[in-house]
Protein backbone atom coordinates (compact mmCIF):
# COMPACT_ATOMS: atom_id res chain seq x y z
CA UNK A 1 0.00 0.00 0.00
CA UNK A 2 2.76 2.45 0.98
CA UNK A 3 4.72 1.64 -2.17
CA UNK A 4 1.74 2.16 -4.46
CA UNK A 5 0.94 5.44 -2.73
CA UNK A 6 4.53 6.59 -3.24
CA UNK A 7 4.37 5.65 -6.91
CA UNK A 8 1.13 7.56 -7.33
CA UNK A 9 2.65 10.64 -5.72
CA UNK A 10 5.75 10.38 -7.91
CA UNK A 11 3.66 9.97 -11.04
CA UNK A 12 1.40 12.87 -10.09
CA UNK A 13 4.44 15.03 -9.27
CA UNK A 14 5.93 14.41 -12.71
CA UNK A 15 2.59 15.03 -14.42
CA UNK A 16 2.09 18.35 -12.61
CA UNK A 17 5.73 19.42 -12.79
CA UNK A 18 6.17 19.87 -9.03
CA UNK A 19 7.46 17.50 -6.31
CA UNK A 20 4.65 16.79 -3.84
CA UNK A 21 6.65 14.81 -1.24
CA UNK A 22 10.33 14.47 -0.24
CA UNK A 23 10.46 11.03 -1.91
CA UNK A 24 8.86 12.43 -5.03
CA UNK A 25 11.51 15.16 -5.04
CA UNK A 26 14.28 12.55 -5.40
CA UNK A 27 12.51 10.82 -8.28
CA UNK A 28 11.61 14.16 -9.83
CA UNK A 29 15.25 15.26 -9.79
CA UNK A 30 16.17 12.14 -11.79
CA UNK A 31 13.26 12.33 -14.24
CA UNK A 32 12.02 15.94 -14.52
CA UNK A 33 9.58 15.15 -17.30
CA UNK A 34 6.09 13.71 -17.59
CA UNK A 35 5.32 10.07 -16.79
CA UNK A 36 4.82 7.33 -19.37
CA UNK A 37 6.69 6.30 -22.48
CA UNK A 38 5.99 9.63 -24.16
CA UNK A 39 7.05 11.71 -21.18
CA UNK A 40 10.13 13.11 -22.91
CA UNK A 41 8.43 13.79 -26.21
CA UNK A 42 7.84 17.36 -27.23
CA UNK A 43 4.24 18.14 -26.42
CA UNK A 44 1.93 20.27 -28.48
CA UNK A 45 1.03 23.60 -26.97
CA UNK A 46 -1.63 23.27 -24.30
CA UNK A 47 -4.96 25.01 -24.71
CA UNK A 48 -5.90 27.85 -22.38
CA UNK A 49 -8.33 25.51 -20.64
CA UNK A 50 -5.73 22.79 -20.02
CA UNK A 51 -3.24 25.35 -18.65
CA UNK A 52 -5.81 26.60 -16.14
CA UNK A 53 -6.92 23.07 -15.29
CA UNK A 54 -3.35 21.99 -14.58
CA UNK A 55 -2.76 24.99 -12.31
CA UNK A 56 -5.91 24.17 -10.37
CA UNK A 57 -4.78 20.55 -10.05
CA UNK A 58 -1.39 21.72 -8.81
CA UNK A 59 -2.94 23.75 -6.03
CA UNK A 60 -5.30 20.94 -5.07
CA UNK A 61 -2.50 18.36 -4.99
CA UNK A 62 -0.26 20.48 -2.75
CA UNK A 63 -2.98 20.62 -0.11
CA UNK A 64 -4.18 17.09 -0.78
CA UNK A 65 -7.82 18.12 -0.92
CA UNK A 66 -10.84 17.06 -2.96
CA UNK A 67 -12.32 19.14 -5.77
CA UNK A 68 -15.40 19.92 -3.70
CA UNK A 69 -13.25 21.30 -0.87
CA UNK A 70 -11.25 23.52 -3.21
CA UNK A 71 -14.35 24.87 -4.91
CA UNK A 72 -15.99 25.59 -1.55
CA UNK A 73 -12.91 27.51 -0.44
CA UNK A 74 -12.89 29.42 -3.71
CA UNK A 75 -16.49 30.54 -3.11
CA UNK A 76 -15.44 31.81 0.33
CA UNK A 77 -12.49 33.64 -1.20
CA UNK A 78 -14.74 35.37 -3.74
CA UNK A 79 -16.68 36.98 -0.91
CA UNK A 80 -13.58 38.44 0.70
CA UNK A 81 -12.11 41.86 0.00
CA UNK A 82 -9.01 42.05 -2.15
CA UNK A 83 -7.75 39.63 -4.81
CA UNK A 84 -9.67 36.35 -4.92
CA UNK A 85 -6.62 34.25 -5.82
CA UNK A 86 -4.58 35.51 -2.91
CA UNK A 87 -7.51 35.04 -0.53
CA UNK A 88 -7.94 31.47 -1.82
CA UNK A 89 -4.37 30.47 -0.94
CA UNK A 90 -4.52 32.27 2.39
CA UNK A 91 -7.70 30.43 3.39
CA UNK A 92 -6.24 27.08 2.32
CA UNK A 93 -3.11 27.80 4.31
CA UNK A 94 -5.14 28.34 7.49
CA UNK A 95 -6.35 24.72 7.36
CA UNK A 96 -5.21 22.79 10.42
CA UNK A 97 -3.41 20.08 8.46
CA UNK A 98 -1.50 22.64 6.39
CA UNK A 99 -0.29 24.48 9.50
CA UNK A 100 0.72 21.23 11.23
CA UNK A 101 2.92 20.56 8.20
CA UNK A 102 4.39 24.09 8.07
CA UNK A 103 5.25 23.90 11.78
CA UNK A 104 7.34 20.78 11.16
CA UNK A 105 5.16 18.32 13.08
CA UNK A 106 4.90 16.14 9.96
CA UNK A 107 6.94 15.44 6.84
CA UNK A 108 4.10 15.49 4.29
CA UNK A 109 0.57 16.83 4.08
CA UNK A 110 -0.72 13.23 4.28
CA UNK A 111 1.13 12.69 7.57
CA UNK A 112 -0.20 16.00 8.91
CA UNK A 113 -3.75 15.02 8.02
CA UNK A 114 -3.29 11.63 9.67
CA UNK A 115 -2.10 13.28 12.89
CA UNK A 116 -5.25 15.40 12.96
CA UNK A 117 -7.69 12.61 12.05
CA UNK A 118 -6.19 10.29 14.67
CA UNK A 119 -6.93 12.92 17.35
CA UNK A 120 -3.36 13.79 18.25
CA UNK A 121 -3.81 17.56 17.78
CA UNK A 122 -5.25 20.12 20.19
CA UNK A 123 -6.43 23.61 19.30
CA UNK A 124 -6.68 25.87 22.35
CA UNK A 125 -6.59 22.74 24.50
CA UNK A 126 -9.40 20.91 22.71
CA UNK A 127 -9.06 17.94 20.36
CA UNK A 128 -9.82 18.81 16.73
CA UNK A 129 -9.96 15.90 14.30
CA UNK A 130 -11.00 17.80 11.15
CA UNK A 131 -8.07 18.56 8.82
CA UNK A 132 -10.16 21.31 7.18
CA UNK A 133 -10.62 23.16 10.49
CA UNK A 134 -9.64 26.78 9.87
CA UNK A 135 -7.28 28.05 12.56
CA UNK A 136 -7.81 31.65 13.62
CA UNK A 137 -5.03 34.10 14.46
CA UNK A 138 -4.20 33.85 18.14
CA UNK A 139 -5.14 30.18 18.46
CA UNK A 140 -2.55 27.78 19.85
CA UNK A 141 -2.07 24.33 18.34
CA UNK A 142 -0.13 21.53 20.00
CA UNK A 143 0.32 17.79 19.98
CA UNK A 144 -1.69 16.13 22.74
CA UNK A 145 0.57 15.44 25.78
CA UNK A 146 -0.10 11.68 25.68
CA UNK A 147 0.85 11.62 22.00
CA UNK A 148 4.10 13.55 22.41
CA UNK A 149 5.93 10.40 23.52
CA UNK A 150 5.12 8.62 20.24
CA UNK A 151 8.10 8.07 17.96
CA UNK A 152 6.83 10.15 14.99
CA UNK A 153 6.33 13.19 17.20
CA UNK A 154 9.64 12.68 19.00
CA UNK A 155 11.30 12.66 15.59
CA UNK A 156 9.47 15.87 14.70
CA UNK A 157 10.41 17.53 18.00
CA UNK A 158 14.08 16.80 17.26
CA UNK A 159 13.76 18.84 14.06
CA UNK A 160 14.26 15.90 11.74
CA UNK A 161 11.74 17.17 9.17
CA UNK A 162 13.28 20.59 8.75
CA UNK A 163 15.73 19.34 6.11
CA UNK A 164 12.88 18.67 3.66
CA UNK A 165 10.47 21.46 4.62
CA UNK A 166 10.61 25.18 3.81
CA UNK A 167 11.60 27.60 6.55
CA UNK A 168 8.91 28.27 9.14
CA UNK A 169 6.82 31.13 7.72
CA UNK A 170 6.46 34.40 9.58
CA UNK A 171 2.81 33.87 10.43
CA UNK A 172 3.69 30.99 12.78
CA UNK A 173 5.39 31.10 16.15
CA UNK A 174 6.72 27.58 16.63
CA UNK A 175 8.14 25.91 19.73
CA UNK A 176 9.17 22.69 18.05
CA UNK A 177 10.67 21.00 21.11
CA UNK A 178 7.32 21.51 22.85
CA UNK A 179 5.38 20.47 19.72
CA UNK A 180 3.42 23.69 19.97
CA UNK A 181 2.73 26.64 17.67
CA UNK A 182 0.56 29.73 17.43
CA UNK A 183 -0.91 31.31 14.32
CA UNK A 184 0.08 34.87 15.06
CA UNK A 185 -1.66 36.44 12.05
CA UNK A 186 -3.30 35.61 8.77
CA UNK A 187 -0.84 34.31 6.14
CA UNK A 188 0.04 36.48 3.15
CA UNK A 189 0.16 34.90 -0.29
CA UNK A 190 3.82 35.73 -0.91
CA UNK A 191 4.79 33.91 2.31
CA UNK A 192 2.92 30.70 1.57
CA UNK A 193 5.30 28.02 0.20
CA UNK A 194 3.09 26.64 -2.58
CA UNK A 195 3.77 26.71 -6.31
CA UNK A 196 0.77 28.13 -8.10
CA UNK A 197 -0.30 30.88 -10.50
CA UNK A 198 -3.41 31.67 -8.53
CA UNK A 199 -4.91 33.96 -11.17
CA UNK A 200 -5.17 30.95 -13.51
CA UNK A 201 -7.11 29.08 -10.83
CA UNK A 202 -9.48 32.03 -10.49
CA UNK A 203 -9.94 32.10 -14.27
CA UNK A 204 -10.65 28.35 -14.29
CA UNK A 205 -13.48 28.67 -11.76
CA UNK A 206 -14.80 31.90 -13.26
CA UNK A 207 -15.16 30.59 -16.80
Amino acid sequence: MALSRTRRQVRLSRALGIPLTPKAQRYFDKRPYGPGEHGRARRKQDSDYSVRLKEKQRLRAQYGIREKQLRRTFELARREQGLTGEALVELLEMRLDALVLRAGFARTIAQARQAVVHRHILVDGKIVDRPSFRVKPGQVVQVKPKSQTMVPFQVAAAGSHRDVLPEVPGYLKVELEKLRFELVRRPKRDEVPVTCEVQLVVEFYSR
